[in-house]
């Protein structure tokens, strides 16, 4: 238990990291009062910070998969690599964009993802975790999930700040975020990434199935809820480049398309590891 205790010590720490900073984005670029600064770039020690916590969610994740026994793994620590992935994107992607609108809403959902190993401690060993080909396919697999996470959490702010255009009631905490254009543009870079990814990791899945799991290839449900994720990005990406297919259309695709993703393994995991109380 004491073991267990300290392994887990680096997530709490970086989830209240995650949670404080969260809080002084909104306080400083989303609450509403007359000294908000609403237009103020990222500062150094802002960056830092995320960086900071970033590092100490890292070596969390890095001590509690990779153990003596072998490398180990639940629907918390997936949720978690994947909210650590998009913390990260996000923080490179300050340097080239405004996204210090953004941090508000993605790191209390780093902070509660990393704080679920705290309170679902459950792991299960994977098998064949030392062969090279797991270990590519294991790495795209968290890279998709995290880049398609990502374009889950545009496609709701984007959807918020159109609807609030149309509205004309933009409140001026939301002159914080990226330009819608800029946010769209972002949307599809990260969605046609995380599809290639995606690609390389359904498709060394089913092709070599028994290579990388020791099995033949089970069409079961967590494999037909990633072929539908994959078509459905698929359809939206070739819509985009067809027909300009943008605004609420991509959106409730984009959507759609991340919720079956979700489903394919966090979901199953949950079932087993929670519910039904299978490691």
């Amino acid at each position: 238990m004491a073991d267990i205790v300290i392994q887990l010590q680096p997530h709490i720490f970086a989830a209240l990291l995650y949670g404080s900073l969260g809080f002084h984005f909104w306080n400083t670029r989303w609450c509403e009062r007359d000294n908000q600064c609403v237009a103020c770039p990222m500062q150094p020690w802002e960056r830092i910070a995320i960086a900071g916590a970033l590092s100490i969610h890292a070596y969390g994740l890095y001590t509690a998969l990779f153990a003596d026994t072998g490398m180990r793994f639940s629907f918390s620590f997936a949720l978690s690599l994947m909210m650590w992935l998009a913390v990260a994107i996000y923080w490179l992607e300050s340097f080239m964009a405004r996204m210090e609108g953004m941090q508000p809403m993605v790191l209390p959902l780093a902070a509660a993802c990393t704080a679920l190993p705290a309170i679902f401690p459950q792991v299960h060993v994977v098998a064949h975790a030392g062969a090279i080909g797991f270990k590519l396919h294991f790495l795209a697999a968290m890279l998709a999930y995290s880049l398609l996470t990502l374009s889950a959490l545009h496609a709701i702010f984007m959807g918020f700040t159109e609807s609030a255009l149309h509205k004309r009631s933009l409140k001026r905490s939301l002159n914080s975020l990226p330009p819608l254009l800029t946010m769209e543009t972002l949307l599809f870079r990260m969605l046609l990434l995380g599809f290639m990814l995606l690609t390389l990791t359904v498709g060394s899945g089913l092709l070599f199935s028994e290579a990388l799991f020791d099995k033949p290839l089970t069409i079961d449900h967590k494999t037909l809820f990633a072929l539908a994720s994959w078509g459905i990005f698929a359809t939206l990406l070739i819509g985009r480049h067809a027909w300009g297919w943008r605004g609420k259309r991509a959106l409730r695709w984009t959507l759609t398309g991340f919720a079956l993703l979700i489903l394919a393994y966090v979901g199953s995991r949950f079932v087993a590891e929670v519910i039904l109380g299978k490691l």
